[in-house]
């Protein structure tokens, strides 16, 4: 884009607004599916530490802790944060909650298991993003798993929509969409009108192609072992609407 676009992670993460637009979505039942997932595909049969990255409201994290892992969730969201916490009690669970940018971690061979869901990664410049997945790499031990939820560009390509409404008892979240297909990226101008406010939630995504995910991957030492296309482990194709990569540091 030609002119400075400026992401409002705050106004764009604000649970409120979030969970409000996003609740018919993310379902226990949903939830416990990609966890399902999680557990299958990464084996995780014994008790591992997991490091959840960007975790949110800790939907993914409290719900492996109930299966025995030791879990550590990171975000940038206090508010979230606290809505994990309080559920992790709730559920008689022990999650350590760190409130810190997942660009800024600083964990070294410390985890078996990493995982980024619901595209929870690559909201940033290529730098920074690379600057994360460079301390995935760093926490990993060696023989540990990266478990990496995006989704899939050439799905979101080759059924691209300008905009996209979300209506919810007469309140809209509405997504202008901007494409820019040399750089990777879709830039978001949400509007979201609630209760009469109007609210200006802009972001930016990249977009990978699955070559380039693995090219930056294994550049890093993290060797991809397998790409998926949903949380039914179906194989990814351009028709999957999720791009899911495993990979495993060497």
């Amino acid at each position: 884009m030609e002119e400075r676009f400026e992401s409002n992670w705050e106004a764009v993460f604000e649970p409120e607004d979030y969970l409000y637009f996003y609740e018919d979505m993310l379902t226990d039942e949903q939830t416990q599916i990609e966890v399902d997932f999680i557990r299958r595909e990464l084996n995780l049969k014994d008790p591992k530490k997991i490091l959840d990255m960007a975790c949110g409201y800790g939907r993914h994290a409290n719900r492996l802790a109930l299966y025995g892992h030791e879990v550590v969730g990171v975000d940038i969201s206090e508010k979230f944060l606290k809505m994990a916490m309080k559920e992790a009690e709730k559920l008689n669970v022990n999650v350590r909650y760190v409130l810190k940018d997942i660009r800024e971690i600083d964990f070294e061979e410390e985890f078996d298991v990493v995982i980024s869901m619901f595209t929870s990664f690559g909201y940033y410049e290529d730098e920074d993003n690379l600057k994360i997945l460079k301390n995935v790499a760093k926490a990993l031990k060696r023989g540990g798993k990266f478990l990496l939820d995006l989704s899939n560009r050439d799905f979101i390509l080759r059924n691209f929509l300008p905009y996209v409404v979300i209506e919810r008892e007469g309140n809209y979240m509405i997504d202008f969409n901007i494409v820019d297909i040399t750089e990777g990226r879709i830039y978001n101008k949400r509007v979201v009108i609630r209760d009469g406010v109007k609210k200006e939630k802009p972001f930016l995504i990249r977009l990978y192609a699955p070559t380039e995910i693995k090219f930056i991957l294994e550049s890093l030492g993290l060797k991809v072992i397998k790409f998926f296309g949903g949380y039914d482990s179906s194989p990814l194709s351009i028709y999957s609407r999720r791009m899911i990569i495993i990979s495993e540091k060497v």
